[in-house]
């Protein structure tokens, strides 16, 4: 195979009278090294949003919820540690979630309540401190001076701009859940004291959710000493399914238990289809090139066609011919691919450490891109494009190695 690699490689160092094919092949490598380098940072950008909001979305939502199907969770105590137990398990806390209305002085909104324990949550929730839970721990403290009787809630930044209310206002809890009176059912309403408002830069949760004590929920929703379910965070949070399958299999039917990939399950698969529409979108660059590596094959075998003769009638074989023009073509894909990788990956490295690409703070929750190079895209965008230019230069060099010696001697 020597022979062939030394050939091939005289090919790809065009005399002057080449200069054109030279050329092609030159355009044939620039265009490989864009589409490869566009592949790698568009991917690593989408598989850094993708993260990004991941880690939002799991700070706030658990890896895990645990409810019965019949109903509340009565001895959810005992549950829980049960659940502790479970091989992957790390936390587990009740949690009471609801509908409600809430409305302030100046306006009304919807919004998700959710009753936690706050000396329990801290190991479901991340980051508490910073959406400000802690506060519902230290309601016996009235540092402000305002009434310590009144249970707290705490708001989301959004929803709090909409109801126009800041910490240690006051507004009113209304839930459907009420009681039947003489005038017919009437809705529940308490008064709570805003004692903390957060902000996770993702409006589904900065406008519709808050948090108050587990007792005060029980007590508002007249539910005893019940609770709507358990939710747990776990070692690995691509282990939750077989967690999910271990806790079913164990509980048994009467209960139901999801995870956070079936939880936001629309939400993931449509990032994960966008960044599979992209990676084809972006291939066709890489295809383009292809188009000029054939072309550039094509154009050096009408060239070299009395060359191609003389090798056979020296006796080099069709394979041996094929294996000439298909190393040819492969090492402007090889050439491509290293250096669009490289630039690629420098880029990536540029843009996670010094953030020179800004967003406007206005239109998007994150201020720069989010970068995360996975080193497994890589090797598949590197490995894609080598197939590509294999296939490019099948045809071409299947033309050379048909090529009958003595009609090329003679027309050639």
């Amino acid at each position: 195979m020597g022979f062939e690699l030394f050939i091939a490689g005289r090919y790809l160092r065009a005399r002057r009278k080449y200069r054109f094919i030279s050329l092609i092949t030159f355009l044939s490598v620039a265009g490989v090294t864009v589409g490869v380098m566009a592949l790698i940072v568009v991917i690593a950008v989408m598989a850094g949003f993708e993260s990004d909001l991941k880690k939002r979305i799991l700070g706030i939502d658990p890896h895990i919820v645990l409810e019965r199907s019949d109903g509340q969770l009565t001895d959810y105590q005992r549950l829980c540690e049960r659940m502790k137990a479970f091989d992957g398990v790390t936390s587990a806390a009740p949690f009471i979630t609801t509908q409600t209305l809430l409305r302030s002085g100046v306006g009304i909104a919807g919004s998700v309540v959710r009753g936690i324990d706050p000396n329990a949550v801290d190991v479901v929730i991340q980051g508490m401190e910073n959406l400000g839970l802690t506060a519902l721990r230290d309601l016996e403290r009235d540092d402000a001076g305002s009434d310590p009787a009144l249970p707290g809630i705490v708001l989301g930044h959004e929803l709090a701009r909409s109801l126009g209310v800041i910490e240690q206002d006051q507004l009113y809890l209304i839930s459907p859940r009420g009681m039947v009176s003489p005038v017919g059912h009437m809705p529940a309403m308490k008064r709570f004291r805003v004692v903390g408002i957060f902000e996770t830069g993702m409006y589904e949760y900065d406008g519709s959710l808050a948090f108050i004590r587990l007792e005060d929920a029980q007590q508002m929703l007249r539910m005893g000493r019940t609770v709507t379910g358990i939710e747990m965070r776990v070692d690995d949070i691509y282990d939750a399914g077989k967690i999910v399958k271990s806790i079913l299999k164990e509980l048994g039917a009467s209960y139901t238990a999801r995870d956070w990939m079936e939880m936001n399950r629309n939400f993931f698969s449509a990032l994960k289809l966008e960044k599979t529409m992209m990676f084809i979108l972006l291939t066709l660059i890489v295809l383009v090139a292809a188009f000029n590596i054939s072309s550039s094959l094509i154009m050096m075998v009408m060239e070299k066609t009395r060359d191609i003769a003389i090798l056979k009638a020296m006796g080099a074989t069709n394979d041996a011919i094929r294996r000439i023009f298909v190393f040819k073509g492969v090492a402007v894909g090889i050439f491509g691919t290293l250096l669009g990788g490289g630039l690629g990956t420098l880029l990536c490295l540029l843009l996670k450490r010094y953030e020179f690409v800004k967003l406007p703070s206005d239109v998007y929750y994150i201020t720069t891109l989010p970068v995360q190079l996975e080193w497994s895209m890589v090797v598949l965008i590197g490995l894609s494009t080598l197939a590509i230019c294999l296939l490019a230069t099948l045809y071409p060099a299947g033309r050379a190695a048909g090529l009958n010696p003595s009609e090329a001697l003679r027309h050639g």
